[in-house]
Parts: structure tokens; sequence; C-alpha cells
């Protein structure tokens, strides 16, 4: 493969460690025990493959930052480097775990590293620029949409003329950056072939709006080549046991991405009262005993299930399955 990096014969087999930070990169380089710190920027990045190209990388690790560590994460991948990014907070328990309990840019590269050698983290493949675009707007989107939430609730509450008059003012601005967003991830989804046809797919189920459709596309990029238990996990929608010797502990749903779950509750909200097969099993469910939120959260595992699985077979959703 083009650009894909070749260990000497005789190189170290080494795992990096970056701590990413807007300006900077920390690296440790381990069992070697090289650190350096470099820009992040295209200079810095180009630095920083120069002094691992004399070593056999294992993995490099680095924590999700938002959008700090994208530049960097998708720079090494394109040059052949197997890259993982983890949970911050996966990473600081395990830095307690080993007695870490000092925390700095560097002692942190360090325990990324230890943490690839030590757990031997998923290769995470980096998002196409599409998709990055896309979910920072469906974002955006969501932001303004919250904000416009709370200008509503304070406008209610409101009495003074010149409050509200600057609430309205405000509220017009919302409506304006809301339809301008929904216009371009529209245009961004129908530039794209594949997209366009996930998105067709997705919207073809009952209760799943385009809303929901777009945050799942965002969010999820990883539909359509999950199992059920997998894309159920991703979206934190997987009963987690907590058993103990004798006792079985009750299951919670834990962790997973917030962005595609929030759009599945609203999701499941309407697929409960209106979907034919999804109010049955939330009836089934509810004449059972069960609490009303654990009903709720099986249509939602259900409806991000059925998402994967009609993804995966390229077809949209029929009353009667073939």
């Amino acid at each position: 493969m083009q650009g894909k990096v070749s260990p000497e014969p005789s190189a170290t087999r080494v795992y990096v460690g970056i701590d990413v930070c807007k300006e900077r990169l920390d690296v440790y380089v381990h069992p070697v025990g090289q650190k350096l710190a470099v820009g992040n920027d295209q200079n810095g990045v180009k630095r920083l493959k120069r002094l691992l190209k004399p070593y056999d990388v294992a993995v490099v690790v680095m924590e999700a930052t938002g959008k700090l560590h994208r530049p960097a994460h998708r720079s090494l991948s394109a040059d052949g480097f197997k890259v993982a990014v983890v949970n911050p907070l996966r990473s600081r328990l395990f830095a307690e775990a080993i007695g870490a309990l000092a925390k700095s840019d560097s002692v942190d590269a360090r325990m990324l590293a230890i943490l690839g050698e030590s757990l031997d983290p998923a290769v995470t493949e980096p998002p196409s620029e599409l998709v990055e675009t896309l979910q920072e707007l469906t974002r955006g989107r969501e932001a303004a949409v919250a904000a416009r939430t709370a200008l509503l609730n304070q406008l209610g509450a409101s009495k003074a003329k010149c409050l509200i008059a600057e609430i309205k003012r405000q509220l017009r601005a919302l409506e304006t950056a809301v339809a301008n967003l929904e216009a371009e991830i529209k245009r961004l989804i129908q530039s794209d072939v594949r997209l366009k046809r996930r998105f067709e797919i997705l919207v073809s189920i009952p209760s799943v709006g385009e809303t929901t459709a777009v945050a799942i596309l965002a969010e999820l990029r990883e539909i359509g080549t999950l199992a059920a238990k997998e894309v159920a996990m991703l979206a934190g929608l997987a009963p987690i046991a907590r058993d103990s010797g004798e006792t079985n502990g009750v299951r919670h749903i834990k962790g997973g991405r917030v962005h595609l779950r929030n759009a599945l509750y609203m999701a499941a909200l309407n697929a409960a009262r209106f979907n034919p097969t999804l109010k049955q099993v939330h009836n089934r469910l509810i004449a059972a005993g069960k609490k009303a939120k654990v009903a709720l959260v099986a249509v939602m595992r259900k409806l991000i299930v059925l998402a994967n699985a009609l993804v995966r077979e390229d077809r949209t959703w029929q009353p009667n399955c073939p």
C-alpha cells in the first residue's frame, strides 16, 4: 500500500502514546523511554513520523478529544500506522489501576503507551471527511435546537417588554440558523450515493424521521457492518450484567454514544405509540411489569438493530419481512 510504513528488519517493537492538546502533541515511545513534544499541525506530525520510522510501531494510542486529535489520527493512519483512539475515562481508570495518580501531559502520554501494550486496544479507522463534516453539522444543529428550546422557555416566563423583544430577535436568528444547517445537511447527504441510499433505508422505517436518520448516519458510521449485539453496545443500549457469586444484579445500560442514543430516544417515543410491531413489544413489556423506561430502551435497541440489519442487506423496510 502506498505510504505504508515498513520497519527495518532489526527495528525495535514499540508502543506510542500521544497526549493531544490544541497546540501540541506530547509523545512517549515505550519501552525505549523516548519522549518529545511536537506541534499539533502538519509539520509537527511529519516530524513525529520521521521519529517513528526506525521503530516497529505496534500501535499508536491517543484519547478522543473532540476534533483536536483528528488531523494526527488521519495522517498517521494514511501512512500505515495502527492508531487506537480510546475513551478518556477508560485511560484515566487504567492510570489509576496501575498507580499513576499524577496527571500531566507527559505522564498521560506514557500511560497511553503502556495501555497500548497492556490492553491491545482495537484500531480505530478515521472517519471520512464527509462523515466528519456531517457529524459537525448535525451537532451544530442539535446545539441550535437546544438553545432555541431554552429561549422559548425563557420567553414564557418573561414579562419585561425589552427582554421579550430581545428573546424574539434571538429566536428568529436561531430559526434561520437551524434552517440553514438542515439545508446543508440535506445537500451533503444527496451529494454522496452511499449516504443517500442509507438515508433512504433509514427513513423507510416507521417512526424514524429525517432528524433521527441523519443522527444515525453521523454518529454510527459502522452501521451495516456490525452484529446485533455490537450495534446495541455501541449505542449504549445493551444491558450490562452485574452478577457476583449467587447474586444476580439488575442489568443496566451503560456507556455508548450519547448523541446517537438521544436521537433514538425521540424515535422510540413515537414508535411505542404508532409503530404496530414496536408498540406491541412495548406494551408486552409493560404488561409483564417492566418499568416504562426499560420498555422504552428495549424499543430503542430494536430500532437500531433493525436499522443496522436493513443497511447491511441494502433494502428498505417492508411490513412483511422477506
